[in-house]
């Protein structure tokens, strides 16, 4: 290989340097010539004026063998001043030495730099959002357009693509909080340009306004960005990985109150229990929403995994082994969780369970969803219909629908560490541990939680049948509910639900 700077002699005042006030005063002639400076660096004078800083060079050889001459623009004046162009001058004078062409090398940045420009945060962030949530924002986006910017997790199906470990409301959530506090900020920066300072800056503005969870769960998903764009090519590093400490420790966890708070030993616990639900179920409302409170007691389900029941996910409820089958997807959980093969969740029927459904069967059965919505059977029932009748049942601030799973809980383990101690045995019950598999409660050791989710059924079957026998012992059939008011007359108490 060949490489070299040449000389020229066409070029006025070699060995001469160049000053500001020469190239000021360089004026257009009939033809184009040009002045030196040093190094091989020159100023080209077009017959129009043009200034344009170059350099001459030879890298490789021509088809015949020689020394093949080139010739680098490095920009013009006075865009590009003197000194700028000598940087330039020198490293293509370093790359040549390193046997690299300083023409291709300038390509080569020309379109990186493009690349960079086009692949903003907010463009890799989409990328990685229709990867995890499986939508397509160009069909989102479409529907935005006709339906004056408005749009909701429900109608999802509009858009959805592609199968995904993110829920509807999950994916909508990312959306809405990228889309409001992220991108009007750093949205339209190439991702490069996104440094720590900067993002910690956005997410403490959204700290300023008491949102310290949302802040924590928007670097979170910053973070993800960072990641696939790190292994997409489009930026080196993850400025978000480290911001965990330089923002407000997230809040404690607000306890989900429960009836059984406050109360001595599991019996008072279970009296309370039991006439919480005897009040409720006395109020006046639809019959399926009577028979969804029953059902979240007597599951101790999650209240979303309760909205969006479905009958096809119901096995064998003829047979020996009634079972409700929650699919992973729909699981509290992180994205490994919800996409796990084997992450279904197992929920044995009792007795009182398989009742109620048949009961809801009467009502909904010809819908895919056991408990609706009352104004679209094919939308699940609101996630504030359990919890209005709670508190038209007179227990507003001291139970939701969550706290049922407190309640079997608090009273299931404490039954059980008495009948392990009445065995001569020390310590907590074994059985403490399959209560814990049927509450689906995420283990940190993600490994044996995904061996043990279908692990002691027969045990959780026997546990989940006690469970029913205690809470609704003397209660009236689901059925008595069919057909009955659902609203109070206006003459009456006046209370219209």
């Amino acid at each position: 290989m060949v490489l070299d700077v040449v000389s020229d002699p066409s070029i006025h005042g070699i060995g001469i340097m160049l000053n500001d006030a020469k190239v000021k005063a360089a004026k257009p002639r009939d033809k184009a010539y040009k002045i030196a400076d040093s190094g091989s660096l020159y100023l080209n004078v077009s017959t129009t004026g043009v200034r344009s800083w170059r350099m001459n060079y030879t890298f490789g050889r021509n088809d015949k063998g020689k020394p093949q001459q080139k010739t680098l623009t490095f920009g013009t004046y006075p865009a590009m001043t003197l000194v700028q162009a000598r940087k330039q001058r020198d490293e293509a004078k370093v790359q040549l030495r390193e046997g690299r062409d300083p023409a291709v090398e300038k390509v080569v940045a020309a379109k990186a730099r493009t690349i960079e420009h086009e692949n903003t945060f907010r463009s890799v962030g989409d990328r990685w959002f229709e990867l995890n949530s499986g939508w397509s924002l160009e069909r989102l986006n479409a529907y935005r357009a006709e339906h004056n910017g408005k749009w909701s997790h429900r109608t999802a199906r509009h858009w959805i693509a592609n199968r995904s470990p993110w829920s509807a409301v999950h994916s909508a959530d990312v959306l809405v909080s990228l889309e409001r506090d992220i991108y009007p900020a750093i949205g339209d920066l190439p991702i490069t340009a996104v440094k720590a300072p900067k993002l910690l800056e956005v997410l403490q503005k959204v700290e300023k306004r008491g949102a310290i969870e949302t802040a924590h769960r928007l670097r979170q998903r910053c973070a993800g960005i960072f990641a696939y764009g790190i292994g997409a090519g489009m930026c080196e590093a993850n400025p978000a990985a480290g911001l965990t400490a330089n923002l407000k420790d997230k809040p404690k966890t607000r306890k989900q109150p429960s009836i059984v708070d406050g109360k001595r030993g599991p019996d008072e616990q279970l009296a309370a229990l039991r006439q919480m639900m005897v009040d409720c179920e006395a109020e006046r409302c639809r019959a399926s929403t009577k028979f969804a409170l029953r059902f979240i007691a007597l599951t101790a389900v999650r209240p979303n995994e309760i909205h969006g029941a479905r009958w096809d996910e119901l096995h064998d409820l003829e047979g020996d082994d009634p079972r409700w089958v929650i699919p992973a997807a729909r699981m509290k959980g992180d994205e490994d969780r919800k996409s796990e093969d084997n992450g279904d969740h197992v929920v044995p029927l009792s007795r009182q369970a398989l009742e109620v459904l048949e009961a809801a069967r009467q009502l909904t059965g010809q819908f895919p969803l056991i408990f609706p919505s009352e104004r679209n059977p094919f939308k699940p029932m609101s996630e504030n219909t359990l919890r209005a009748l709670l508190i038209r049942g007179g227990y507003g601030g001291r139970h939701v629908p969550h706290g049922f799973r407190a309640a079997f809980s608090t009273i299931m383990n404490e039954r059980a560490d008495r009948a392990w101690r009445a065995t001569g045995h020390t310590g907590a019950s074994p059985d403490r541990a399959i209560i814990d598999l049927m509450l689906a409660h995420v283990p940190e050791n993600k490994v044996e939680g995904a061996y043990n989710r279908a692990s002691y059924l027969d045990r959780r079957r026997e546990l989940a049948q006690e469970w029913a026998d205690l809470l609704t012992a003397d209660f009236w059939e689901p059925e008595i509910h069919l057909g009955q008011p659902i609203r109070y007359a206006a003459t009456g108490k006046g209370r219209v639900f």
